[in-house]
């Protein structure tokens, strides 16, 4: 009679293994998800503040201290230069639209004030006297704080949505800089 050699893992072994990695992952992957989701909202206020030092060079430098009221004037280099107030990532190739960066919305408005009329560098139709630029998440899984900026230079965190960007940004916000 032959006696079989017992090498190897049997069937309970490789259940108890596979329930510890189970466990081990249960414990991870929501440490991993707010991890993402600091991330996204770091990128967004990394974002605003571009925004911010971008529309401080535009209206120092080209507007006559007047604002751009779209990211895709803020993305046009000014004549005679290569570089645009902007980085292209947040940048848009279309007046009024908004860029979608590591899950937030970032769209930037007029700030509930007029158009004015100045000379101004790179050639954009009109200009405003003020601006407003916001941040909201994508989905509650990329972000639960909303972010807001103005002219000011100031960004304000909230628990809710500003909605369109057409005036200004409220004041009772927790100012986070």
């Amino acid at each position: 009679m032959k006696i079989r050699n017992a090498k190897g893992f049997t069937l309970i072994e490789l259940l108890i293994v596979v329930a510890i990695i189970g466990i081990i992952a249960a414990i991870a992957v929501p440490g991993l998800l707010r991890a993402r989701m600091s991330g996204n909202e770091a990128s967004a206020i990394g974002s605003l503040r571009a925004v911010n030092s971008a529309q401080s060079t535009f209206s120092s430098s080209g507007a006559q201290g007047a604002y751009s009221p779209s990211l895709a004037g803020l993305g046009t280099p000014p004549p005679g230069g290569t570089q645009a107030f902007i980085s292209p990532d947040i940048a848009t190739s279309t007046t009024g639209a908004t860029v979608i960066k590591s899950g937030y919305t970032v769209d930037l408005g007029n700030g509930g004030t007029a158009a004015v009329t100045v000379s101004i560098c790179n050639g954009i139709a009109a200009v405003n006297a003020g601006y407003t630029a916001i941040a909201d998440p994508v989905s509650t899984s990329t972000g639960t704080r909303y972010f807001g900026t103005d002219n000011r230079g100031t960004i304000f965190q909230y628990t809710a949505t500003l909605g369109p960007v057409t005036g200004a940004v409220n004041v009772a916000g927790t100012p986070i800089q």
